[in-house]
């Protein structure tokens, strides 16, 4: 309860306080790049059940999932960091890349956390290909809600490889508590200003 409590105050002052920042950013997407918005995309999250997750716009309305798809299953083959797809071309010219490394993005999933199929702190919420790589006690971060930050963003979001992000979440999973969840978020904003910061 006390969890849901934080994520409805968190969901609800957020989309308030940030308004204006929302307002500005549909502007300039909207200006620099025909198509919504918004992204609406379906993950996988509590108990493996599918929901649409929803992004600010940052790449062209009309393209072609399959590249970030193949780049994720390199990932998982792989085992390299979770970096994103290096000039991607399908980014939208101007902001689509500063709004993915400050994350600005990801703004709009308070509308999710608000929904209760998010909150503000869990594991990251997954694709659908992605869930083919889980089993065993990687299964366990779909226990719980995903969410906006995790114990994965705070630990270094683009050195983790998506192994140990998965780790990361069961870690999370079993620690669960509200001061955990007070912990990451206080930490979430100085990490993500300093990977903003930071070349890459």
């Amino acid at each position: 309860m006390a969890k849901r409590g934080l994520d409805i105050i968190g969901a609800v002052c957020g989309l308030i306080v940030l308004s204006p920042l929302f307002l500005l950013l549909a502007v300039v997407i909207k200006l620099i790049s025909r198509g919504p918005v918004l992204f609406k995309q379906q993950r996988v999250g509590y108990k493996k059940q599918p929901f649409i997750c929803f992004k600010f716009r940052t790449m062209k309305s009309d393209v072609d999932s399959k590249l970030h798809e193949q780049h994720i299953k390199q990932l998982i083959a792989g085992g390299g960091p979770m970096n994103k797809i290096q000039k991607d071309p399908r980014v939208i010219p101007i902001v689509g890349h500063f709004m993915r490394k400050t994350s600005l993005d990801e703004l709009p999933q308070l509308i999710n956390v608000l929904f209760g199929n998010m909150s503000l702190v869990g594991p990251r919420p997954c694709l659908s290909y992605e869930v083919e790589m889980y089993s065993g006690p990687l299964m366990r971060r779909f226990d719980v809600l995903p969410g906006m930050t995790g114990l994965w963003q705070v630990s270094g979001k683009n050195k983790t490889t998506l192994d140990k992000m998965a780790g990361l979440d069961v870690i999370y999973v079993e620690r669960c508590c509200f001061m955990t969840d007070i912990q990451i978020l206080l930490k979430t904003l100085p990490v993500v200003v300093y990977q903003s910061l930071t070349k890459g």
